[in-house]
């Protein structure tokens, strides 16, 4: 059986080191808060690798009577209600476990462990040593907290704890005008596109009646009372669904750098390299796509028009920033912009799958292509 303990330890570690290093670290030791960064989260990624070994072996397969099966299935080894608003509607803390929660996590913990390696000789000597470790491992358990969240409201919080990391971690380098100007950049554009996630959070847990993920799932896709309300009701001609999936799309299209929510990324790349590899190649910007597969069972069944709007804006954003890829000259704006341009595939090749059981073509492309994209 999966320890609760030791998945909670996952993000856990990372906080308690940028907590430590903030307070301590850089006082009494600036010189080994890179190492302690680098071991903290090398334990975070070796115990990653434990939970998707257990997982994909034994107890993802079991289903809710413990019997082996050929299929995987969600697992919450911890939930604990925070706020509770009515008997059915309430705000959980938990972590959800389940193939793509588990990719993930194996990723983000081992890009930033590569990140925070690299940067042991790539920020030596630098003034603000300590402060950087401490940011990058904020970084790290937001983005870890986010992927492990259990209900879409948790997902919000860790949402906006990634925005602020990225902020502080893009203008590092306080004293530079333009990493200033990009830092501001890229958290504005992100709060715009936040809004509309935060209301479209709001339009699915007052239809649904529930912020749970698995609860929303099943009240959504299934014929319930909730899914006849929502789908009866209507704006401008388009369903309360319609209006909810895409307003939580555009929260994800803003994290993404998807057109015309772009023009923060390739700006972004005034903070250090590292950070560059960290953040807007491998997992903040993929977080977009993460969402989109984690409530893909409702645009694919409930809402194919939605879904549409996901592939165009997906395959319109790819053909975009591959061509204003070539006219660039800093090989960092290349690089940002062939992100955008990979992750509008990825976008693409959910809004073009069909749903079978996490088994249609295009959803398992876009995660394949998700992780290959981060390991490059």
């Amino acid at each position: 059986m999966i320890s609760t303990s030791l998945i909670a330890l996952i993000p856990l570690l990372p906080i308690f080191t940028f907590i430590f290093i903030a307070l301590f670290g850089r006082k009494y030791m600036p010189a080994y808060c890179g190492a302690l960064g680098t071991l903290s989260i090398g334990t975070s990624f070796l115990l990653a690798l434990k939970v998707a070994f257990d997982y994909f072996t034994i107890e993802g397969k079991k289903d809710a009577t413990g019997m082996l099966t050929d299929t995987y299935h969600q697992i919450i080894p911890f939930k604990i209600t925070w706020l509770q608003f009515s008997p059915n509607l309430s705000i959980d803390i938990g972590i959800l476990l389940d193939p793509i929660s588990i990719m993930m996590i194996v990723i983000v913990t081992f890009i930033s462990l590569m990140v925070h390696f690299y940067s042991l000789g790539y920020m030596k000597g630098e003034e603000r040593y300590a402060t950087y470790y401490s940011f990058l491992s904020l970084f790290t358990f937001s983005m870890l907290g986010l992927v492990l969240s259990s209900n879409i409201f948790q997902i919000y919080i860790f949402w906006e704890l990634v925005g602020v990391s990225s902020f502080l971690l893009i203008g590092y380098y306080f004293d530079k005008p333009s990493a200033v100007a990009a830092s501001k950049k890229a958290f504005i554009v992100t709060r715009f596109a936040d809004l509309g996630f935060l209301i479209g959070i709001l339009v699915l847990a007052y239809y649904s009646q529930t912020l749970d993920f698995q609860t929303l799932i099943k009240c959504l896709t299934t014929d319930t009372p909730q899914h006849a309300n929502i789908v009866a009701a209507s704006f401008m001609g388009a369903s309360a669904l319609t209006w909810g999936l895409v307003l939580v799309f555009i929260g994800g299209a803003g994290k993404s750098a998807m057109f015309p929510l772009h023009v923060w990324l390739p700006d972004a790349m005034e903070g250090p390299t590292p950070v560059s590899a960290l953040i807007h190649a491998a997992t903040m910007v993929v977080a977009g796509v993460y969402l989109v597969a984690r409530l893909f069972p409702v645009f694919s069944l409930s809402c194919p028009p939605a879904l549409e709007i996901v592939a165009w804006v997906g395959i319109s954003s790819s053909l975009f920033a591959a061509i204003i890829a070539c006219t660039q000259t800093d090989i960092k704006r290349v690089l940002a912009y062939s992100t955008m341009s990979q992750i509008g595939y990825m976008m693409f090749a959910l809004g073009v799958s069909g749903y079978g059981g996490e088994n249609g073509l295009g959803y398992m492309a876009s995660m394949f292509h998700l992780f290959t994209h981060a390991m490059f």
